[in-house]
């Protein structure tokens, strides 16, 4: 006899058909992507130098004649130092964040607490720029601290940045410490430990993979953010340490710059897509990092 596939096997099958094309999809959009960027770009190192793009120290490329130069790594510089000055920030506060709410909030306050980190990740990241640029600089560096910033700086961009990363990694580690199996803490206080260093030695460490993916997540977050650097960080690329100034990150450039009016094909409009290329390498470094990273803490604590 031949067996006739059920209702439910039916069901099934079509459940991983539609899994399998959403994963096709994802794969070849990811491909298109890559595609579009990677055709400028050859045609952009066909008229500038590798060399002078990756080590180059002046970026220029709207100028004309001598004064036209296409160095990258100002930007390379303004993206990573924004991001450093924004981690500085969301790290501590988002890891301490998320581990009180895990381990030492009661619950009525967790059930209030968690719900608005929840929806200041989804405020739009302009109305953060804008409060950057209109009250942080004005009301917070220069009124109340007495900084001398200037009214694009990098130090006003940086620090909304990290609060704007605050709610993804104290949520990401609060999940990860939460996950933790309450055995571990069981043993842990029938050792005599406190809470507190139940939470610090051996919740956290147990939880260590999915806390590096929470950093490694807010990290990619903050390199590709475009909106905050605009507005408050400045069009300047430079290579500088002083935060008071104005800085230019890559994805602000391709903003910036793709809402110009550029010719299409002009070596200027290439620069849009070996930036934009630049940033995917760079953020699928920090991914592979992040995944070998999870892996190693993983298989240490599973």
């Amino acid at each position: 006899m031949v067996r006739r596939p059920s209702g439910r096997s039916r069901f099934e099958g079509a459940i991983k058909a539609i899994l399998f094309c959403a994963a096709v999809v994802s794969i070849l959009t990811t491909l298109a992507i890559v595609f579009s960027l990677l055709s400028e770009t050859i045609a952009f190192f066909g008229d500038v130098p590798i060399g002078d793009y990756l080590f180059g120290t002046k970026w220029t490329p709207q100028f004309g004649g001598d004064q036209q130069s296409f160095g990258v790594l100002p930007l390379i510089w303004g993206t990573l130092y924004l991001t450093g000055i924004g981690l500085v920030v969301a790290i501590p506060v988002g890891i301490l964040s998320g581990m009180y709410l895990s381990e030492f909030a009661p619950r009525a306050v967790r059930k209030v607490v968690k719900p608005v980190l929840e929806l200041l990740a989804g405020v739009p990241t302009i109305v953060f720029g804008y409060f950057a640029l209109t009250f942080f600089t004005p009301e917070v560096l220069r009124n109340a601290l007495g900084l001398g910033v200037n009214q694009f700086n990098a130090l006003s961009a940086g620090i909304i940045l990290g609060i704007l990363v605050v709610p993804t990694i104290a949520t990401l580690v609060e999940d990860a410490m939460s996950a933790v199996p309450a055995s571990l803490r069981e043993g842990s206080a029938g050792l005599g430990a406190n809470k507190v260093q139940t939470a610090i030695r051996v919740v956290f460490p147990a939880a260590l993979s999915g806390v590096v993916a929470a950093l490694v997540l807010g990290a990619s977050r903050a390199i590709g953010e475009t909106v905050i650097i605009l507005i408050a960080g400045g069009q300047q690329p430079r290579l500088s340490l002083n935060p008071y100034e104005s800085y230019q990150s890559m994805a602000a450039f391709i903003a910036s710059t793709a809402r110009g009016d550029i010719p299409t094909g002009s070596i200027e409009y290439e620069t849009i897509f070996v930036v934009g290329m630049t940033l995917f390498l760079l953020t699928l470094a920090l991914n592979i990092v992040s995944i070998r990273l999870v892996r190693k803490y993983r298989q240490v604590y599973e």
